[in-house]
Order: C-alpha cells, then sequence, then structure tokens
C-alpha cells in the first residue's frame, strides 16, 4: 500500500499537474469504485481544482477552499494495488483496459485511477467541506511533524508491538507495512518490543529512525519521480534495508533478513541488528516445527 512518502510525492505531481485547471470528464469504469452517493460524483465535472492534501493514506482532491463547508473534495484511497498514472494530449496510455477503474480528463491531460489484480479494493468518495474530511481521518499524529513529547505520548498510549503501533492509523498517520520494517531497523529495535517497555533512549531513537527514514524515502521518491508524475510506485525498492529482502543480507551487518507472517501481513527483521540475535517466532511455521523451531540465528 502506497504510505506516507509515496503519498506525499503524488500529491505534489498532483498539485503541479491539476491544480488550478477545470474537470472537463470524469468516467467511471469500475462500478464498484465509488463509494458515495451524495454528492453525485456529476457534480465535479465543470470544476476547478483548488488544491490537493493528504488525509492519513488517501488523497484529497477539493474543488474549493479548505474553509468553504460547500465545497466538493474527491478522496482516493489507493488501498494495497491502486495507481494513479498522468497521460498528456496524445501520449500513449499504455494501460490494460482491465486495470483502469476510473479517469478525471482535463484540458491538457488525463488522471487515470488503476488497480492491480482481482481484489478490487481502491475507492472514490466525493464529500462535501472540511468536516467530512476529517470523519476519513483516523486521527494519527503526522510523525513528520510532531515533536518528541507528542511522539512518545502516542506511542505509549497503549500497550502494543512496535510494529502493530508504528502501523495502526489511529496513532501514527501514514506509516504501513513497508516503511515500518525500515523504520524499525534504523531504531534496531525488534518489531514485536512491546511500546510501554521502551526507555527513553529507544523512544529518542524511534522518533529520529520514523522522520529519517521517512524524509529520506520521501527525498529519494522526489528524485526518482524526476520533476514529472511517478510510474513506479512499489512497497519494495532495491535500496530498502529489510523489507521485501527475506534472506538477503541485511546492509548494516550482512546477517540474512529475516521473516514473520502473520495474516496477510509479514514482517522483516535483521535479527542481528534489532533482537540480539533471536529470530522471532512465526506464528505457523513455529507451532509446525515446535521444539525444532530454531530459538537464535547462529
Amino acid at each position: 500500500m502506497p504510505e506516507l512518502p509515496d503519498v506525499t510525492v503524488y500529491i505534489e505531481a498532483l498539485t503541479a499537474h491539476v491544480s488550478g485547471r477545470r474537470l472537463e470528464r470524469i468516467r467511471l469504469v469500475s462500478p464498484f469504485v465509488l463509494r458515495t452517493v451524495d454528492p453525485p460524483v456529476e457534480r465535479l465535472v465543470g470544476a476547478t481544482v483548488h488544491h490537493v492534501s493528504r488525509v492519513g493514506k488517501r488523497i484529497a482532491i477539493a474543488f474549493g477552499p479548505a474553509d468553504d463547508e460547500n465545497a466538493l473534495v474527491l478522496v482516493i484511497h489507493l488501498m494495497i494495488a491502486g495507481r494513479l498514472r498522468w497521460r498528456g494530449p496524445g501520449q500513449k496510455v499504455g494501460l490494460g483496459a482491465k486495470i483502469v477503474l476510473a479517469s478525471l480528463e482535463f484540458e491538457h491531460g488525463t488522471l487515470f485511477f488503476t488497480e492491480a489484480g482481482s481484489k478490487k479494493r481502491a475507492s472514490l468518495q466525493v464529500v462535501r467541506g472540511a468536516a467530512a474530511i476529517r470523519t476519513l481521518d483516523p486521527g494519527g499524529v503526522e510523525p513528520l511533524e510532531t515533536t518528541l513529547v507528542a511522539f512518545r505520548g502516542a506511542l505509549t498510549r497503549e500497550n502494543h508491538t512496535l510494529k502493530r503501533a508504528l502501523t495502526d492509523p489511529h496513532i501514527f498517520s501514514g506509516i504501513g507495512n513497508a516503511y515500518s520494517d525500515e523504520i524499525l531497523h534504523a531504531a534496531r529495535l525488534s518489531p514485536l518490543k512491546l511500546t510501554r517497555s521502551l526507555d527513553e533512549a529507544e523512544i529518542a531513537a524511534l522518533y529520529g529512525a520514523t522522520r529519517g527514514t521517512l524524509t529520506a524515502w520521501t527525498d529519494r521518491l522526489r528524485v526518482a519521480a524526476g520533476g514529472g508524475f511517478p510510474e513506479k510506485v512499489t512497497a519494495f525498492h532495491d535500496a530498502m534495508a529489510v523489507h521485501g529482502r527475506f534472506r538477503q543480507p541485511c546492509p548494516v551487518c550482512g546477517s540474512p533478513v529475516q521473516r514473520i507472517v502473520y495474516a496477510a501481513n509479514e514482517c522483516n527483521y535483521c535479527a542481528t541488528c534489532q533482537t540480539g540475535g533471536r529470530l522471532l517466532a512465526d506464528r505457523s511455521l513455529s507451532r509446525l516445527l515446535k521444539d525444532d523451531w530454531p530459538r537464535r540465528l547462529e
């Protein structure tokens, strides 16, 4: 799922491409992509984009000032496989018909909303005004705007594993599976360590790693976009330290990256850097192996 760095770069590209531009036509290809009926989506046609912003992992395209409670806002939730593509006049679309969910046509180009795979989870919503936008915000603190004190308060409000806390949108805004792995590796903390067991030095390290990781990757994705529209948005990058790099060497110590799988998610970590060499138990595999489950990396 696109997270804070990816969504930020999307918003910057959208601002450059559609801010101040009039929407000429909106076409819904998938009958299930639109999750609201009032206000009707047709009301957006002929309106001018005022600004684009982020609400958690959602993208909000506002057709009016933020303080106008009657302004219509198109909210895009990319979920796991949703992506945005921009094509200028005369430019080859180059997209499979089956993956296009909707298109927004402007005089100078078209924004395509796509989703790969058979599970159509990505969505559009049309809402009215800032109050409606706030109802879509899970309420997590903004990791790049919060202070260390506020970060500590959000982190320790409840006692969860660090992996769960970082990816809970009610605690922190915009962080998901990929960047939480990278943050915890940078902080040298176990993903299963409990939030209330952290000392002050560990909280400070996590705060710094969160801000540093998200900022560095936002900058890296900006460079990759090259001032244009991001085309290759993915949760897996060769430059990542641990996420998606199971069994590959940790860039810090060279130990093989480990992985635990739970439900539809996975957690990647370095046992040497983060858990003192201890292997974390995979719920399914460790139960199957029982006493044969290795306790330590060596």
